[in-house]
């Protein structure tokens, strides 16, 4: 994830703090020695003084500060078995989210089921691994600001009846890549990888695979099926690549209804002027085809930005939406101001990275207001597209964060509907805190809520139509795709059935899809490794 911060060296240490003395007593009474609480030594290796650091600003930033221990209890600098510095500081962080129990489900709010040794929403990140020069392969490389480094494949999808009988689509590419230069789409089948056949030993295979969606390989040569059947081979080049977070969108007719149709891959940041290039010629599309529905498709989209996520959440509410859109709610001791003393360590920098400054004093997080009514967003409509009551979002596990919050915000406004599986779950978000002038620790700080104060939704949401077959056989904006099918008859219902051969062919692609062995040669989802999040970068100052 990519965040405009600026060079900042400011590092936190702290003096050990005494108790005051006992008041006192009686002669017969013995009198105890005074207790001096334990504290973070004055003094330590530079990791130490990071551990340090990384505790205490979650004892006054973190979204459960209230659920932590003292630091002596907590001991930070007891995480050292890992490797690496990054390492020990991710074990403390997730020791950290492993402290506030959810009383719904009697487990930790942060703990990731399906990987226990990750926090759900919180993660550290080096500074120095930004895109383009490196990020962690085999995920998808594209990051939050859209600056990708890669041969532009997102993720694959292997299926099949064996892992000596099976097949392999790409699920997404992303624009402005190579593989979208040479005319490679969701849906295209690969055969061949740099002249070795693919699809027979999916054990041994999956290695060459898993490379062709990161950055770790230069080119690779492709054989295979577009989604017309036409046979292609293409070598593909890792480049750097500004891309679209639209993959694809779309007008569609049916039954007398003109629906819009989305693909939106993650919330990159507006431009200066506080507009969207990317989005808002899409919306201009919709108005002027006079589309009547939506179906916004972020099954793949795991957050990123707020401000972003608020602009369409405007350009989709209609000119009647008025009032309060959600609330980003800190705790207690952000709002009460008792966390300026470590925040002042933390420069509020511009959004070009420069320090900023009022009445010659450096401006920082101790600045900001966390006060429920400074970060109360209102609507503001955007774009000429008026009169859509009816949305139906395309959701999976992947589809997290300023996604969800797109869906809760929209939900007391117009009728939302859902349709896929159970979304992530993550109704927090975060600004970075820097350490060391090295690390971007990202600690869940707020919570969100709809104008209804409706939210809580760390189990995700469940969608209208559940269905696991994520169709890559088609491409995003193809009405025959599997959730965009449902989409559009949950919209607009269909009067003529499809054709006997469609029929078939849907039937076939899903029973293939569905095969036992699917289940063990699932492809690596971005969504699903790497959150994007929840980024807050706007902040009103104290009055």
């Amino acid at each position: 994830m990519k965040t405009n911060r600026g060079a900042r060296s400011w590092m936190l240490v702290l003096a050990v703090t005494t108790a005051a003395g006992l008041g006192a007593c009686k002669k017969t009474t013995p009198t105890p020695d005074p207790v001096t609480p334990v504290g973070p030594p004055s003094t330590g290796s530079r990791a130490e003084l990071t551990k340090d650091s990384i505790f205490l600003y979650a004892k006054q930033v973190y979204l459960w500060n209230d659920a932590l221990p003292s630091y002596g209890v907590f001991n930070p600098r007891q995480y050292t078995s890992a490797s690496t510095d990054l390492a020990n500081y991710n074990a403390e962080l997730l020791a950290i989210t492993k402290y506030k129990i959810n009383p719904a489900t009697n487990a930790a709010y942060e703990y990731r089921a399906s990987d226990p040794s990750t926090p759900k929403y919180s993660n550290i990140q080096d500074l120095s691994n930004k895109n383009p020069v490196a990020v962690i392969a085999p995920l998808g490389s594209v990051n939050t600001d859209g600056d990708g480094y890669d041969i532009g494949i997102y993720s694959l999808y292997p299926v099949g009846n064996s892992d000596n009988d099976y097949q392999v689509y790409i699920r997404a590419v992303s624009p402005g890549s190579s593989a979208a230069a040479k005319g490679l789409t969701r849906g295209t089948r690969i055969t061949a990888v740099n002249g070795k056949s693919i699809g027979t030993d999916f054990q041994n295979e999956r290695t060459v695979l898993n490379t062709l969606t990161g950055n770790t390989i230069t080119s690779a040569t492709l054989s295979g099926f577009k989604t017309d059947g036409t046979p292609f081979t293409e070598t593909l080049n890792r480049t750097s690549y500004k891309s679209s977070p639209v993959y694809k969108s779309k007008v569609f007719t049916q039954s007398g209804k003109k629906v819009g149709y989305l693909s939106f891959a993650r919330f990159s940041a507006l431009t200066a002027s506080g507009s969207d290039a990317n989005l808002d010629p899409v919306f201009a599309d919709f108005a002027a085809q006079g589309i009547t529905d939506l179906i916004i498709d972020l099954r793949y989209n795991g957050g990123g930005y707020v401000s972003t996520a608020e602009y369409l959440v405007n350009l989709i509410a209609p000119s009647s939406a008025k009032g309060t859109m959600y609330v980003e709610k800190y705790n207690t001791s952000m709002q009460a101001n008792s966390a300026e003393s470590i925040l002042k360590n933390q420069p509020l920098v511009d959004a070009n990275g420069k320090l900023q400054y009022s009445s010659g004093k450096l401006i920082t997080y101790a600045n900001v207001d966390y006060s429920i009514a400074g970060n109360t967003a209102v609507f503001n409509k955007k774009g000429s597209l008026n009169g859509v009551t009816n949305v139906v979002f395309i959701v999976s596990g992947s589809t997290a964060s300023a996604s969800e919050l797109t869906i809760n915000a929209l939900k007391p406004f117009v009728n939302v509907k859902l349709v896929g599986t159970q979304t992530y779950g993550k109704p927090v978000g975060f600004f970075p805190i820097t350490i060391e002038n090295h690390y971007d620790v990202y600690y869940s700080m707020f919570e969100t809520v709809n104008s209804k104060g409706e939210g809580g939704y760390y189990a995700g949401f469940t969608p209208d139509v559940v269905d696991a077959f994520d169709d890559c056989f088609h491409d995003f904006d193809n009405p025959l795709e599997n959730y965009v099918a449902k989409s559009l008859n949950l919209l607009a219902p269909a009067t003529a059935k499809p054709s006997a051969s469609v029929v078939a062919s849907i039937n076939a692609s899903r029973s293939l899809s569905t095969s036992s062995a699917t289940a063990n040669m699932t492809g690596k989802l971005e969504g699903s490794g790497r959150i994007i999040g929840m980024v807050e970068t706007r902040h009103k100052l104290k009055k």
